[in-house]
């Protein structure tokens, strides 16, 4: 493929250039309307939980939303005619079902009486989210009265995930072009922004096209924005690095162009096979949010890599002259070089104090605690976050967990069904349990009201233990509370294969690569190390409230659980990333002839830079996610990019040629019928064994 991608870009490099245009063009077009286009609704939840059956039982039911999806809280006492003008408002709308009015000394009147809460159901047949935007444009402005509820606050989770893609645009571009200019000098600063415009625009193209068959989460253009400008400036680093160095052996533009995309081409390929890998293994879990990220993460790996052979050789022959030259250093002189003989004359010393530094960063991980996904992620600002709070404050009767049961039983059982709800409110927790409702086909619903918060121990308890009561009919218990803990339980049931996955196809990438057994393991335990640092970060400002003030947010008392794992995928891919520069100049350069330290040395003086600079640069796109308003996304936004930096300055600089010395030849170990193998399937896979610079 480098031979045939160098042959057309030195032939016709106008023609391959105008092709890359014309891409560019296309996937603008297509790829600038994906904002926007995204449903944020029912992302957290099991699909195939008993809490969402419950839930589309009464829905399909009732014709309406099992909660109350919109709640108005007003500035005035039940009966007042501001109450009366709220309820007549929701009741204007087409799309709302049932609206339910306080009266006095209901659960929906505050503790002073003097303020009261108005909610309504959203009919199935509409969409939760447009009747949510009618809703706010109607009650904008209106003195006394906040609007909040499910579906207001996913209509303004959906318009905050928007902004901040703006926001982080915004300050991603200017700096990542300023620090490219610094690191690439002259024109060749221009070509990572052209390989991460398109890298951002293709993938939001590609994403918009599989949102036609499957829904994607908006938030996986976050993910895109982030990835997408870092991979691109990675990639772009390695690519034009190299380059310079071949036309700095005197190689003339064509063959510097072969050898730079069969040894830096072949590098990309196989970080992008294992980012995507990495980010893959979030597909197994149920949840819309986790399959719509890894999804993300796979098509931004891969889009990453395509723009780079796509864009980057035609304009590598062109502005050849103008690129300038990197005249190789003898041996011994370069700053990574000394640092690597430096580490490998104290190994033992250099690999303590490097993972002692990693374990005290991770040492908060071991309080870590699990949070879910609601109103209080949206900044202060949004209505629905001020109604969630008001509503815990001033209306607490009101303020309880909504679990509600779906009974399948005939309209003439009713009786049957009243002694099963009879059962339910003698739970332990369990405030009351409302009489059983008929909806029709054979669906009953029992209230159930659990005080506390939905995701507090104790509404958890609750859940478990209605579950356990002897029903004389099918029943599934659903809501709010319930959804939580099926959501906890299927990324329990779920991320011990996700685990499996992530290794096998870590480990059998880099074997591909390496041919050694011994590498890809010790490249886990460096990635899980930097995953633990990375999360003992994460909790120690956001789980426990350090330095929160700086991030413009406070405590949360955990980790939003399915934000995290999106988070370890990133960073296990990216610290793979970092391993295959790396480790693929550490193998050519002893696949040359080198002793085992000098091909860790020379790896070492190759890469240093360029995975030093490409940190910088690419904590810095996915760090501006700690402007967003959303809490979890600020969360992958601090833990991600603090991966990063450490795994470039802490990891690939001191531990692994520290360990890499103290394994010395074991390093390239492999199993002979696994070393057999290898010599059979890595050519037929484009693994090259790696030599000297065509002549």
């Amino acid at each position: 493929m480098s031979q045939r991608l160098a042959s057309i870009a030195t032939a016709h490099p106008r023609r391959f250039g105008l092709v890359a245009l014309a891409t560019f063009l296309v996937v603008a077009v297509i790829g600038s309307a994906a904002p926007g286009s995204f449903d944020v609704s029912r992302a957290f939840v099991d699909p195939g939980s008993d809490s969402t059956h419950a839930r589309d039982q009464i829905e399909a039911a009732s014709g309406q939303t099992a909660e109350p999806a919109v709640v108005a809280v007003v500035d005035g006492a039940p009966g007042s005619a501001r109450v009366a003008a709220v309820a007549k408002t929701l009741e204007a709308e087409p799309g709302v079902g049932q609206v339910t009015l306080p009266t006095a000394g209901s659960p929906l009147v505050s503790r002073d009486g003097q303020s009261s809460m108005v909610a309504a159901t959203i009919r199935t047949a509409a969409s939760e989210t447009d009747v949510a935007e009618r809703l706010m444009h109607d009650f904008d402005g209106a003195p006394g009265v906040e609007l909040g509820g499910n579906a207001v606050a996913q209509a303004q989770v959906s318009e905050q995930a928007t902004t901040d893609l703006a926001t982080a645009e915004l300050i991603a571009f200017p700096l990542l072009a300023l620090l490219t200019f610094l690191f690439f000098r002259g024109v060749a600063a221009l070509l990572p922004l052209a390989v991460g415009a398109t890298t951002v625009l293709g993938a939001f193209a590609a994403l918009r096209a599989v949102n036609e068959a499957l829904a994607i989460s908006p938030f996986a253009l976050n993910l895109v924005i982030g990835m997408g400008l870092g991979l691109a400036v990675d990639y772009s680093l390695l690519t034009v690095s190299r380059f310079r160095e071949e036309m700095g052996r005197g190689v003339d533009p064509p063959r510097a162009l072969v050898a730079t995309l069969r040894n830096a081409g072949h590098t990309v390929l196989f970080s992008a096979i294992t980012v995507a890998a990495a980010l893959a293994c979030l597909t197994v879990f149920p949840q819309r949010f986790l399959v719509s990220m890894g999804i993300g993460g796979i098509v931004v790996a891969l889009v990453a890599a395509a723009a780079t052979f796509l864009v980057l050789p035609p304009l590598l022959i062109l502005m050849a002259p103008r690129l300038g030259k990197v005249t190789p250093k003898p041996a011994g002189e370069g700053r990574w070089y000394r640092l690597a003989q430096w580490v490998m004359r104290r190994p033992a010393v250099v690999a303590i104090g490097a993972a002692a530094l990693m374990c005290v960063l991770a040492a908060p991980t071991l309080g870590l605690n699990w949070t879910g996904v609601d109103a209080t992620s949206l900044p202060k600002d949004q209505s629905a976050r001020t109604t969630f709070e008001t509503q815990q404050r001033e209306f607490p009767d009101a303020d309880s967990s909504p679990v509600f049961v779906a009974v399948d039983a005939p309209p003439g059982d009713g009786a049957a069904v009243a002694g099963y709800g009879r059962a339910l409110g003698e739970v332990d927790g369990v405030e009351r349990a409302g009489r059983p409702a008929y909806l029709g086909d054979g669906v009953w619903r029992v209230e159930v009201n659990v005080p506390g918060a939905p995701s507090s121990d104790a509404s958890q308890t609750v859940v478990t233990d209605l579950r356990t009561v002897a029903a004389p009919f099918p029943a599934l218990v659903g809501g709010t509370a319930a959804e939580l803990k099926d959501s906890q339980a299927a990324v329990t049931d779920s991320v011990g294969f996700a685990i499996v996955l992530l290794v096998l196809l870590t480990c059998t990438a880099l074997w591909l690569m390496t041919g050694s057994v011994i590498l890809p393991i010790k490249a886990l335990l460096m990635n899980f190390l930097t995953l633990a640092a990375a999360t003992g970060i994460v909790v120690f400002v956001f789980q426990e409230g350090n330095l929160a003030g700086l991030f413009g947010t406070e405590a949360q008392g955990g980790i939003e659980q399915t934000d995290y794992l999106v988070m370890a995928a990133i960073v296990f891919g990216l610290s793979t990333d970092y391993g295959v520069f790396l480790l693929t100049r550490i193998k050519e350069a002893r696949d040359r002839g080198a002793s085992d330290d000098e091909a860790i040395a020379t790896g070492l003086e190759h890469t240093g830079g360029v995975v030093s600079a490409a940190a910088v640069l690419l904590a810095i796109a996915l760090g501006a996610f700690v402007t967003s308003g959303m809490v979890f996304l600020k969360e992958l936004g601090l833990g991600a990019g603090m991966a990063v930096l450490l795994d470039a300055f802490v990891v690939r600089a001191l531990l692994v040629p520290s360990l890499m010395k103290l394994l010395g030849g074991a390093n390239w170990w492999s199993p002979k019928p696994l070393r057999r193998l290898h010599e059979r399937v890595g050519p037929a896979l484009g693994v090259p064994e790696v030599g000297s610079s065509p002549a």
